[in-house]
């Protein structure tokens, strides 16, 4: 009966760690890595952040090289930082700073099938709580958010809106993953 208690707590310990990490990003959305795609604005609008994941879905066509800016810049993949051929390649953004990444196809990345991501910091926890020093003003209340409620495919703006592969990735598998685990926490021995 104890080892279905154990059980049951690090299937839900391990489902809270997973779901706890960053958003994963899919390289040029619906169209994937590929010369096609147009992959100089994809990365326009996206913040990324240490922790979050980017996912390059390629044929066998292509591959994915993490280069220096200097190769980059000039497409020479020959002393690439990392490749890959297996058409289903992540690249964790485990530091801020610039990264790069081309295809291995010298005349496909010649071609603009290249990237370059600008990851910032994880930005820091905030506490309700905080308080701020003595003796200064007392912060204005942050505005009312907007409704949460849209309509697919509107936009304030009446043009049609794109949704990243990465918003759902950033809520769904997580959620997923955390409702399994208190299931298997229950049938595990957790709830008697």
């Amino acid at each position: 009966m104890v080892r279905l208690h154990l059980l049951g707590f690090f299937g839900v310990l391990f489902c809270l760690t997973v779901s706890c990490r960053g958003a994963t990003y899919t390289v040029g959305d619906s169209n994937g890595w590929d010369i096609s795609t147009d992959l100089d604005s994809w990365p326009n609008g996206k913040k990324f952040v240490v922790g979050d994941v980017l996912l390059f879905q390629y044929s066998s066509y292509h591959s994915v090289c993490e280069l220096t800016k200097e190769e980059f810049e000039s497409c020479n993949t020959s002393s690439a930082l990392k490749t890959s051929t297996t058409g289903n390649t992540t690249f964790s953004l485990t530091k801020p700073g610039e990264r790069y990444f081309a295809c291995g196809n010298r005349m496909h990345c010649l071609g603009g099938m290249k990237i370059q991501i600008h990851v910032d910091p994880k930005p820091p926890a905030t506490s309700p709580a905080t308080r701020a020093p003595e003796g200064a003003p007392a912060p204005a209340p942050a505005p009312a958010p907007a409704p949460a409620v849209s309509l697919p495919g509107a936009s304030k703006n009446g043009k049609p809106s794109v949704t990243s592969s990465a918003e759902f990735i950033k809520v769904g598998p997580p959620l997923l993953l955390f409702l399994l685990g208190i299931v298997g926490y229950f049938i595990f021995g957790g709830g008697h």
